[in-house]
């Protein structure tokens, strides 16, 4: 059986992951021109009170294009980031444009975040897939998200809050609240780095504190009281947590472990295509997995895939302990070949890829 042409391009893209707007310098006697030419772009666009920046990576082509507007995971908030970069050479190579911009509140788009607000960043995302809808070079009924981790809570909400999103990629977004991801992440981190069964109960009840005050079931005295138990260990940097428990009125967390991923997950119309590592030590996959089968039935247009020996960020050459550095957050590079395959290939199956 023939590859599909979406395969085909993967294959030759896995050889390098090196962006394909970095051409080789010229004037050299073996270089060659690329067969695809991006043209690379700074766009500003309007989200409510905000204006942010990013990028188009834009491939040369006759007719109008489909295009992937990039979500952010928590850890990368600039376009720039590393996390990004296999978009912008893989997709331009598939003919997709791609359109990664600097998260409300970072780099180039202001000082001012969404406060954990998921529903703002989702509002951000569709902002910036209505900004690319007006360029005639992009096809505006073939836009679609692309997101990992918060990300991939981010994209599917997006979508279910308009019709303007013609398809979703989902990476690594755990089907579970926010609380729940992120005692299972510490949970990991703790025991990668060699800290005892003691030391894990210590962690799990500070944050089962913490969450419960959230919830307005437990004090915010009694939550600082295991905080200020817990921030001088040297496990407490692991926790992702602030020294200070915030008014439960006013908090970024409270908002954030209030969101039901599945709930926004289920109001997806379009296509969606649904990716964890197997491997990940940060998302609890195996319940997720679970979760999503239990809507599977009433979402035909969802696709579900585990990938072998992949983490959190889709990297197979990366070891657990450093993957869950917190040092190394932002600097992750998507590098499964699997990974790469399933993506491309969903994408031609969706009628979004372009020949040369």
């Amino acid at each position: 059986m023939r590859p599909t042409a979406g395969l085909c391009a993967a294959m030759v893209l896995l050889g390098s992951l090196q962006p394909a707007f970095a051409q080789k310098p010229a004037g050299l006697p073996w270089s060659a021109p690329a067969t695809t030419q991006v043209v690379t772009e700074a766009r500003r666009f309007t989200s409510g009170d905000a204006t942010l920046a990013g990028t188009l990576y834009l491939p040369a082509r006759r007719k109008p294009v489909a295009a992937v507007v990039v979500t952010h995971s928590a850890s990368s908030p600039l376009g720039d980031a590393s996390l990004y970069d296999h978009l912008k050479t893989a997709l331009p190579a598939l003919g997709i444009a791609v359109f990664t911009y600097d998260r409300r509140g970072s780099g180039r788009s202001g000082t001012k975040t969404a406060g954990g607000d998921f529903t703002v960043l989702a509002d951000d995302a569709i902002a910036a897939v209505k900004s690319l809808q007006a360029d005639p070079r992009i096809d505006p009924k073939r836009i679609g998200t692309w997101g990992l981790s918060q990300g991939g809570w981010i994209s599917p909400l997006a979508a279910s809050r308009s019709p303007d999103i013609a398809f979703v990629i989902a990476v690594a977004g755990p089907v579970v609240t926010a609380d729940v991801q992120m005692l299972f992440s510490s949970t990991n981190h703790l025991r990668a780095n060699g800290h005892s069964r003691a030391e894990i109960d210590q962690m799990v009840a500070t944050r089962k504190a913490v969450d419960d005050y959230m919830r307005g079931t437990g004090t915010r005295e009694a939550a600082q009281q295991r905080i200020d138990a817990a921030k001088t260990q040297p496990w407490f940097k692991y926790t992702y947590m602030g020294e200070t428990v915030r008014d439960r009125e006013v908090s970024q967390w409270r908002r954030e472990i209030e969101n039901d991923p599945l709930a926004n997950l289920t109001k997806v119309r379009v296509p969606l295509l649904v990716l964890y590592g197997a491997n990940d030590a940060v998302v609890p996959v195996a319940v997720s997995v679970e979760r999503l089968k239990t809507v599977a039935a009433r979402m035909p247009r969802m696709r579900v895939h585990v990938v072998a020996g992949a983490d959190h960020a889709m990297q197979v050459s990366v070891d657990e302990k450093t993957s869950l550095d917190p040092k190394n957050d932002g600097t992750e590079q998507a590098d499964s070949p699997e990974y790469i395959a399933v993506l491309s290939s969903w994408l031609a199956a969706q009628g979004l890829t372009e020949a040369p």
